[in-house]
């Protein structure tokens, strides 16, 4: 094999390294992608397994009565409309007020007003109240 090499000339050796090189590369993509798949099939596997169990879970919850629970709805009084209209109601009752007074009489009823600065937004540009100065509004 020395011999051989040693007959070799520049231009044929770099060729013959620069294949090794490629063969050594296209070895290691091979064994990444086999180790990949086998990853990926275990994967499966698991998901397959745990998705039997918890069908089984279900099973048995829904046997004994149970159920899954629903979402806690995001407004304890009902939905943004029901708040819009809440806002406007208290607005032509009480008159013009500030953002701050109108969230605090609203929690003091027993509304969420999480979100009071969009719907106060959205009310103005409906029309259904005035925005009368920097975070102060009013009925029409």
């Amino acid at each position: 094999m020395n011999q051989v090499l040693e007959n070799l000339s520049a231009q044929e050796l770099y060729e013959l390294a620069r294949r090794r090189e490629e063969e050594e590369r296209e070895k290691i993509e091979q064994e990444r992608r086999e180790k990949l798949e086998e990853l990926m099939a275990q994967r499966r596997e698991m998901v397959a397994r745990h998705k039997a169990e918890l069908a089984a879970l279900d099973k048995e919850i829904k046997r004994l009565g149970g159920g899954r629970k629903r979402a806690a709805t995001r407004r304890s009084n009902g939905s943004s409309a029901n708040l819009s209209r809440k806002v406007v109601d208290l607005l032509q009752e009480k008159g013009e007020m500030n953002t701050r007074q109108i969230k605090a009489e609203l929690e003091s009823r027993g509304l969420e007003t999480r979100n009071i600065s969009q719907t106060l937004s959205y009310l103005k540009r409906q029309g259904r109240l005035q925005n009368r100065g920097r975070g102060v509004y009013g009925p029409l």
